[in-house]
């Protein structure tokens, strides 16, 4: 794959495509094919999501504190995803490691992949903000796309709702009981993987 990549421009890009049919590249480093403009803007849709989804969480914890957090969580990030999704004609979501909202996090077979790819790396030694996935493959209809991932860590402030069981307050686990009577996502520390933000979008 390294080798093709040497000669590849994006002017046969879709030459490229035919003749690896099948072939992806999944690692920490952008294909070479693809153009650094499309790269940079996919980065920007993963960091458009948690930084709207964050100012969000940060407004509802400081007014009401972390019950109001779980209405945050529910409605406002997948509402998040799906503008970015038309705004950027891509497939934007959250997928996590344990699921809490079954209509939203649950990671397909490829997204699997990058979440097992970040659990070693992590256990290697590499930084979090550092960790991305990177892949093009076909899409099942004899098109291309491009399928992006970036890694979620854990943080001080994630605790209060995801942190061990029995530590969450009593009102708070109340209502994600309530709001997510399947949910699996607790027990985590800090530091651990906790899921990632994902974009595939179409490519020419």
């Amino acid at each position: 794959m390294h080798f093709f990549q040497k000669f590849i421009d994006r002017h046969t890009l879709g030459v490229f495509f035919l003749l690896v049919a099948g072939m992806a590249r999944a690692d920490n480093t952008p294909p070479a094919a693809i153009d650094a403009g499309l790269v940079q803007s996919t980065r920007s849709i993963a960091g458009d999501l948690l930084g709207q989804l964050g100012q969000k969480l940060k407004a509802a914890m400081s007014t009401d504190g972390p019950v109001a957090a779980v209405s945050v969580c529910k409605e406002s990030a997948p509402a998040i995803a799906r503008q970015l999704s038309i705004t950027n004609d891509a497939k934007v979501t959250r997928i996590g490691t344990r699921v809490r909202n079954q209509n939203m996090g649950v990671p397909n077979a490829w997204q699997k992949e990058a979440l097992t790819q970040f659990e070693v790396r992590l256990s290697q030694g590499e930084k979090a903000p550092d960790i991305e996935y990177w892949q093009v493959a076909d899409n099942g209809h004899g098109k291309s796309e491009l399928r992006y991932a970036k890694a979620i860590t854990v943080q001080p402030q994630c605790l209060s709702c995801h942190g061990a069981a029995q530590d969450i307050a009593a009102p708070l686990a109340d209502k994600l009981r309530i709001e997510y009577p399947d949910d699996q996502a607790t027990g985590y520390s800090v530091g651990q993987l906790r899921g990632a933000v994902v974009v595939t979008r179409p490519l020419p």
